[in-house]
């Protein structure tokens, strides 16, 4: 790429950013409308998400993120295959951005649980930089690509495995995120925390599933400090998760804590259903670094104010669906993965 085709891709992004955090009247009425297509694309969720990405795009971020690599001169046009997940709002947009901003040529595959958004962004990029209107394709089949950047569930992952395992390619699998407190937390941390949790409905694999708490954690102090959250439980997906599985726990007798909107159970795996949380008790912090580490793999990141030995991205309270643009999925760069290919 040429440093002049770098700075105007750059520029071009930086705009796209200014728009959206301004919305014009047709992206207003797509927020407002893709709940009829997707019930879990509430407004409020999917103008979190343009949001997120509108700061993503500040210009600060962007040369603080590409200033890591050197893009002048490197081999661009491959072709890059993208199968994007559905299971937030623009969840795929980082990785159609990473094709693009390499110079590279998207060959998007979209989700049909968020196939209206992402279209609608590249066009207003588009009319911002008309060089990007031969940079992606919308397709309905994978063909002619270089490599492949698929994003799906484990069972998922193992089909694309089988297809695409000749060519350079990133593929993930299902990731959840937790939460380690150490019982001094403040009401404010955990409130915030909330975030973490019911953002997207919980949806996300930056979302925490689950909780490590020292053992004879004050569960009470929990869901005082999350109350404000309860009005979540009026949303009828949500809802019907909820009583769905509050029903299994009573009728196996399950122990479970309840605040009528949320259930704590214990439990040693990870993903937890929608509507609940998993918890595990620890004695000491040695024991909650072995339990991350034994399924670290799994683990997107970790929320937690403690100093713990381990691999895994820490951030803050209420910040796990707030990631920079250099908080790469599964911890795989994927400006460097095309950068090399």
């Amino acid at each position: 790429m040429s440093k002049n085709n770098y700075k105007i891709q750059t520029n071009a992004f930086i705009q796209l950013g200014e728009k959206l955090l301004n919305p014009d009247a047709q992206l207003q009425e797509m927020i407002k409308n893709e709940k009829h297509y997707n019930a879990w694309f509430t407004p409020e969720n999917v103008l979190q998400a343009i949001n997120s990405i509108a700061k993503m795009l500040d210009e600060v971020s962007l040369n603080k993120w590409l200033n890591n690599y050197d893009f002048i001169d490197k081999p661009n046009n491959k072709r890059i295959g993208l199968i994007l997940a559905g299971n937030l709002p623009l969840v795929g947009f980082h990785d159609v951005l990473c094709v693009l901003i390499t110079g590279n040529i998207a060959l998007i595959k979209s989700s049909s649980q968020d196939a209206r958004l992402i279209k609608y962004i590249l066009e207003m990029l588009v009319e911002i930089e008309q060089s990007f209107i031969n940079l992606y394709y919308f397709v309905d089949r994978l063909e002619g690509f270089d490599a492949i950047i698929a994003t799906g569930s484990n069972n998922s992952s193992r089909y694309f495995s089988y297809y695409f395992g000749n060519v350079p390619h990133i593929i993930r699998k299902n990731r959840n995120s937790l939460a380690v407190l150490s019982g001094n937390e403040t009401p404010e941390q955990i409130y915030s925390l909330g975030f973490d949790i019911f953002d997207y409905f919980g949806l996300g694999c930056r979302n925490v599933s689950k909780l490590l708490v020292p053992t004879g954690y004050n569960f009470n102090f929990f869901f005082e400090s999350i109350e404000k959250f309860e009005p979540i439980i009026n949303h009828h997906k949500y809802n019907n998760n909820y009583g769905y599985n509050k029903s299994i726990y009573l009728v196996n007798s399950d122990r479970h804590f309840d605040n009528n909107f949320l259930l704590l159970k214990e439990d040693d795996r990870l993903a937890s259903p929608i509507s609940v949380l998993f918890y595990q008790y620890y004695n000491e912090i040695i024991d909650a670094e072995s339990i991350i580490n034994s399924q670290s793999f799994q683990i997107q990141c970790i929320v937690t104010k403690m100093e713990l030995k381990i691999s895994n991205q820490i951030v803050d309270f209420g910040k796990t669906q707030q990631p920079e643009l250099w908080d790469y999925a599964d911890g795989v760069d994927t400006i460097s993965f095309l950068l090399n290919l």
